[in-house]
């Protein structure tokens, strides 16, 4: 049996800032890499691969908002 996410966004665990994360320092995943290219690429900008897990993360929330993916 899967585990269900709640139907109410209130009862859900909320996000936790990227500037909390305790491995936020660490280089971007590979996952994040390859999404955030996509995102650039979409967007017209110029890919960063040495940005850090949290800055990764904000800017994939900046371009998702840009392009409308989000």
């Amino acid at each position: 049996m899967s585990a269900q996410m709640p139907d109410d966004p209130h009862e859900r665990a909320p996000e936790k800032d990227p500037d909390e994360w305790t491995t936020g320092d660490e280089p971007m995943t590979g996952p994040q890499a390859s999404y955030l290219e996509t995102l650039t690429r979409e967007a017209g900008e110029e890919f960063d691969a040495g940005l850090s897990k949290a800055d990764a993360s904000k800017r994939i929330d900046e371009l998702q908002d840009r392009t409308g993916r989000g």
